[in-house]
């Protein structure tokens, strides 16, 4: 990540629509280091303050490649793309990386930040610490329907909240 391309931003300074960026636009979650990592497209997720902190908090369901990176790392990346980049986000959320290099596939590369990885092509970079980890609990949904339509499988997500620890943005 060439840093001179990109500024570094406080969290409360992101002026982006956060529901544009997670539902229409959606990112890469990427967790590991540069040698050996994973990626995962994503739209669910979103941000906040909790804790009296800046949190952003993400789900990665259970037979996901990428839910293992995140586990062993103390920090991941949330990555946002221009629309050029759409097919690369396709394929990195149908393609499994236990199968393939995702980055290569994908014709993206890693770079090293202070605490962990992100992707060179990103526009928007959000350096996460995770704080909290718990999995969604059939018993817990009010809305049964929920369960129904997506978790067919029982496949719960894993939730994460993590403190936002450095934004940077592209320009």
């Amino acid at each position: 990540m060439n840093k001179s391309e990109y500024s570094y931003i406080s969290p409360y300074e992101i002026d982006e629509n956060t529901f544009d960026l997670l539902d229409k636009q959606w990112m890469l979650i990427l967790a590991g280091e540069k040698e050996k990592h994973n990626s995962m497209t994503a739209s669910w997720g979103g941000f906040g303050i909790l804790w009296n902190k800046p949190v952003a908090f993400i789900f990665i369901r259970p037979q996901r490649y990428t839910l293992g990176f995140v586990e062993q790392n103390d920090f991941f990346t949330l990555n946002f793309f221009e629309e050029r980049w759409r097919d690369a986000l396709h394929l990195c959320g149908s393609k499994s990386g236990r199968e393939i290099d995702k980055t290569k596939a994908a014709g993206l590369s890693v770079a090293n930040l202070q605490n962990t990885i992100a992707f060179n092509e990103a526009r928007l970079v959000i350096e996460c610490r995770k704080l909290y980890i718990d999995d969604f609990k059939p018993e817990n949904f009010l809305d049964k329907g929920i369960v129904e339509k997506h978790y067919p499988k029982s496949d719960f997500h894993r939730l994460f909240v993590a403190e936002i620890t450095a934004v940077y943005k592209k320009g």
